[in-house]
């Protein structure tokens, strides 16, 4: 195996393994059962065989409740090593027999790492626990979980046989134990009946194979022994798998017989198979070119796999996409309200507007502004009373309003966006076990936080501003808090800073004062400057606060992964083919 191979085969296992499909979108959980199947495929089958392509062939023989196997599989061996009986399921640890030359290949993990071995001895008359009236001494090991090792004589070197549970056994871990095994095997022996070969199951599995390319041969059992019923039999089989494409290698026919007490048949109604067998192990390049067929099937059908798995990835992407959006919007939305509160002048009502007046005076606002600032400053003056400033009071009043709307609307953004995310299965999936709705103790102290931090920032502005001496004559003869609030009604009143667009009453009126206060002082150009610098720093201190409470939802959204699986996959399937045109092109 070249070391393009290699890591081929690696990086596509690795993909696999960490790949988790989380959201419970359609398809997701049969496309992590085929992500589990094609994991199980490479270590049971692909890696090994790529690694030894003159390991002995594997030959799993499958089939229908009460086919036949085991007592076929005797039969081949000339005496009892695999169970068969009448009550169902029959098989249940799966027995591979060798020739006792080949046991270096199956004794260690080489092919079904996943399932511990059990020894059954050698022939003649090798017993385990799966043969009539054997002790069992393999403890506590599952017999869904293990693989029975037989070394027989009879085996030909070259070749081993390995008797699978039943492919519709009333188990389920026998049903996905079958299923694993033939995804390990070079060529499928697979048994069916007279009465039971246009069965739903077999047919299923047979499809599987042919889109595989796998070589199968198929065994009719149990053929009434009338005249011409087995060519007719024979016939009808072979037109129902050229229908289904399913290209078949070899058919035999067994008739019904009788078995002798031990559970045998007679060896002449199996002489065909077996010398087929024998025939097989002593063809080295036929026995390889078998091997190559079924690994370049296996191959494309991983690529296959790698393709569909790939499109479920990308579902969960959209949906992770689409939740993400949902959460976005959710908070966009919140983030937008609060924008509006801040331009329609709502702010600069009730509270704020009492101490505004408190600070400017109730009846100067539609009056001329050309000596406002000598009326501010003489009305400043007066007020010595004990009580804070009403510039603090108006400032605090502002920071207190900017706090519930930023509170109150991140909040109705969390239930819109929680309300979205349960309106699907995939967003209740994330939403389940955690109250994303919920405010955190201290979100609240952390918008105070932020408000006061950027009316400290205004505060700055406007001592930066007022640097040059007659500005700063004008800014200390009023106070660094009033022209600081002036500037914060104008931030809150219009984002483009003309109070054209209020309504009109004294929310529009507060804001004319307020511009026409500090184009006094700093003149228009000045003004819109600062205003600029104020607003742009608000909405980094607002974008920080709604992004911290958004941020539950996102952080589950994040927890599910990157979403490079599509991309990823995509790629391995391309490779995956092109090592599958490899491989044929090696056996022509």
């Amino acid at each position: 195996m070249t070391d393009r191979t290699t890591q081929v085969l690696d990086t596509f296992a690795e993909h696999l393994r960490t790949l988790t499909l989380p959201l419970p979108v359609e398809g997701a959980e049969a496309a992590r059962t085929e992500a589990r199947a094609a994991l199980s495929q490479l270590a049971d089958h692909v890696t090994p065989r790529l690694a030894s392509l003159d390991a002995p062939l594997l030959v799993v023989i499958g089939g229908s409740t009460g086919a036949g196997k085991s007592t076929l599989v005797n039969a081949l061996v000339g005496a009892p090593v695999s169970r068969s009986g009448a009550i169902r399921p029959t098989t249940r640890r799966p027995v591979l027999l060798h020739h006792p030359a080949d046991e270096p290949w199956f004794t260690g993990t080489r092919i079904l790492p996943g399932l511990a071995r059990v020894h059954g001895g050698t022939s003649p008359g090798a017993r385990d626990a799966e043969a009539p009236g054997a002790q069992d001494t393999t403890g506590d090991v599952d017999p869904a979980t293990s693989l029975a090792l037989h070394a027989e004589e009879r085996i030909p070197q070259g070749l081993a046989l390995l008797d699978a549970p039943d492919i519709d056994s009333v188990a389920k871990g026998n049903r996905e134990l079958a299923r694993q095994l033939l995804r390990a095997a070079d060529l499928w022996l697979f048994v069916t009946t007279a009465n039971r070969y246009a069965d739903a199951v077999p047919w299923e599995v047979l499809r599987t194979a042919a889109e595989r390319d796998v070589t199968v041969d198929v065994v009719m059992n149990r053929i009434p022994d009338r005249d011409g019923v087995a060519e007719e039999l024979a016939a009808d089989l072979t037109s129902m798998l050229e229908r289904q494409g399913v290209e078949v290698d070899r058919l035999f026919l067994v008739p019904e017989t009788t078995i002798d007490d031990d559970g045998m048949l007679p060896p002449e109604v199996i002489a065909e198979l077996a010398a087929h067998f024998t025939a097989l192990a002593a063809d080295g390049e036929g026995r390889r070119r078998i091997a190559r067929r079924t690994l370049a099937g296996a191959v494309d059908g991983l690529a296959a796999s790698a393709h569909d798995i790939a499109g479920h990835a990308a579902l969960q992407d959209d949906e992770r996409r689409r939740l993400r959006e949902e959460a976005m919007a959710a908070f966009s939305g919140s983030r937008e309200r609060i924008d509006a509160a801040l331009g329609d002048g709502s702010l600069l009502r009730g509270e704020v507007l009492a101490r505004w007046q408190d600070v400017v005076g109730t009846g100067e606002f539609f009056r001329g502004v050309e000596s406002f600032v000598t009326r501010a400053r003489d009305r400043l003056g007066q007020m010595l009373s004990g009580r804070p400033a009403p510039a603090v009071e108006a400032e605090q009043a502002l920071g207190s309003g900017l706090v519930h709307v930023v509170v109150d609307e991140t909040a109705r953004g969390a239930e819109r966006a929680d309300a979205a995310w349960r309106a699907s299965a995939a967003g209740r999936s994330l939403a389940e076990g955690q109250d994303l709705t919920r405010i955190d103790e201290d979100y609240p102290e952390q918008v105070r936080a932020a408000v006061r931090a950027w009316q400290g920032d205004v505060l700055e502005l406007v001592r930066a501003e007022g640097a040059d001496r007659r500005t700063k004559a004008r800014v200390l003869s009023l106070g660094v808090n009033v022209v600081g609030v002036a500037l914060m009604v104008v931030v809150f009143a219009s984002t483009a800073f003309i109070p054209t667009g209020l309504e009109v009453g004294a929310g529009a009126a507060t804001a004319v004062v307020g511009q026409r206060l500090l184009e006094a002082i700093f003149g228009d150009e000045a003004v819109r400057r600062m205003a600029k610098a104020a607003r742009e720093s608000l909405t980094g201190r607002l974008d920080a606060l709604v992004a911290e409470r958004s941020a539950p939802f996102l952080a589950r959204l994040d927890a599910l992964g990157d979403d490079d699986a599509a991309e990823e996959l995509e790629a391995d399937a391309e490779a995956l083919a092109a090592l599958a045109r490899d491989i044929r092109e090696e056996t022509r």
